[in-house]
């Protein structure tokens, strides 16, 4: 049977449980400043319709809590929240049972993306050493910007066949402990679209033609949309069992889990394992599964 664990909150490590410090956030970065607003409640915030207001909140956070001095990403890629990001890294952490920096650690982030947030997170919170993949060579130039900005050892992979996941990435003399993946929620264009214009409705702005955070096809959709993507990904998981520990990976849609749980006990994994986790009102989960005890 699968574990499920579950928090009802932020992760306890995760340094922004408690919201926003925008006093701190503008002294570290002061260009931040520019984009805050007050809200009907009286409180700081930024406008989050606002692409440029995100970026400039992310790299402050980057900035502040984790050493990341050069952070930029190129127009309609993907801006991901950065506090949902680091608590799949802090359950990760648990998952292993590694919650001090262990610098031994070996991360395969698959679909790494132009912004390289789960690296980035991993490696400040860490010390892990992460292998990105993605294959779009334009997400791969810029997260090499990145690194070489800031001097990182982080390793990335171009995956030139968008039909396999592990396959051509995991080469014969790799292993690591651990992967991860936010794979695309849709599974078309289309879908993507009508996401898109929800997300904007609940922003209570009015319609744009640009994607809320932006994102890439790769980053939002796949034929299939995301239960084909983590049935690809299972099935390929057992041709890479002695060389990687845990196989994870974020499920957006809760309705997938039960038939993926199923798909996944085919292949007879060893342990299987849900977690859970809360980020306010939303909630959020991965799948987590090995085949060696």
């Amino acid at each position: 049977m699968p574990t499920l664990i579950e928090r009802l909150s932020m992760h306890n490590r995760n340094k922004h449980r408690h919201g926003y410090d925008f006093k701190a956030l503008c002294k570290t970065l002061p260009q931040l400043s520019e984009h805050l607003i007050t809200t009907p409640k009286g409180t700081q915030s930024i406008d989050f319709a606002k692409p440029s207001a995100v970026v400039c909140l992310n790299q402050a956070l980057l900035m502040h809590y984790y050493n990341v001095q050069f952070w930029s990403i190129p127009d309609g890629f993907l801006c991901p929240p950065i506090p949902g990001r680091a608590d799949y890294i802090h359950a990760l952490a648990d998952l292993l049972n590694q919650q001090q920096p262990n610098p031994q650690i070996r991360v395969l982030d698959i679909g790494t993306g132009a912004n390289l947030v789960y690296p980035l997170l991993g490696n400040a919170e860490y010390q892990w050493q992460f292998t990105g993949s993605d294959v779009n060579p334009n997400a791969i130039k810029c997260a090499k910007a990145i690194i070489d900005a800031n001097k990182l050892n982080i390793a990335l992979v171009q995956q030139n066949n968008p039909s396999t996941i592990f396959e051509g990435v995991i080469q014969q003399k790799h292993f690591f402990d651990v992967t991860m993946c936010n794979p695309p929620f849709h599974s078309s264009k289309e879908q993507a679209q009508k996401g898109t214009r929800r997300k904007w409705q609940n922003l209570k702005q009015q319609e744009n033609n640009k994607l809320n955070f932006g994102g890439q096809s790769q980053e939002l959709w796949c034929d299939g949309g995301e239960r084909k993507f983590i049935k690809t990904m299972i099935r390929e998981s057992k041709n890479y069992a002695q060389q990687v520990g845990w196989f994870t990976c974020l499920v957006s849609n809760k309705d997938n889990l039960s038939p993926l749980k199923l798909y996944l006990k085919k292949q007879q994994p060893a342990e299987i394992k849900v977690i859970k986790m809360a980020q306010g009102q939303k909630i959020s989960r991965f799948i987590a599964w090995r085949y060696c005890d």
